[in-house]
């Protein structure tokens, strides 16, 4: 059967552990906590979609974060998409673009033409795990090898530090 996450990622000859995981433990945090991952290796793909301007396409984006920073989608996303609002995309949509749910989106398998930006902070890490494509598991593999993807750029200050007080 063929797996578009693993089927890439073998084509790209992209070097990753596939790590098998608790469906209930996929959301990051828990995540992290119950598998030994710093929350500083960990990165999140999130989709964003952006408001479309009348009589435009909606735009989107594969936005890579690490666990440890937040996304600035109203400020460098938005400018990026070219949109007057852009927000996180739904569960719904987010199943519906990537066939993933949330807790298992990849950059991995992503649609053609959906750009992956990848925040300069991630690319920093020796490894990162990122999500598998599914709940049931997720890939560490060298930052590095993110750059392989179609449509993958890394953007600065794509993403902040959570202040950890």
């Amino acid at each position: 059967m063929s797996d578009p996450v693993l089927d890439q990622a073998a084509a790209l000859g992209i070097a990753h552990e596939v790590m098998p995981c608790d469906p209930d433990l996929a959301d990051t945090a828990v995540f992290c906590e119950a598998y030994g991952i710093a929350p500083e290796d960990s990165a999140n793909a999130i989709l964003v979609a952006g408001k479309p301007r009348p009589d435009e396409r909606q735009p989107f984006a594969l936005c890579l974060v690490l666990a440890t920073h937040r996304l600035d989608v109203n400020g460098t996303v938005r400018r990026r998409l070219g949109a007057r609002k852009a927000s996180f995309a739904d569960a719904d949509q987010t199943r519906a673009m990537t066939g993933m749910e949330i807790g298992g989106v990849t950059p991995f398998g992503m649609p053609k033409g959906v750009p992956i930006w990848i925040d300069a902070a991630v690319m920093a890490r020796t490894e990162v795990v990122v999500g598998g494509g599914s709940r049931h598991r997720k890939l560490r593999l060298a930052p590095e090898g993110l750059l392989a993807l179609p449509g993958a750029e890394v953007v600065e200050d794509l993403a902040r530090p959570v202040d950890a007080a």
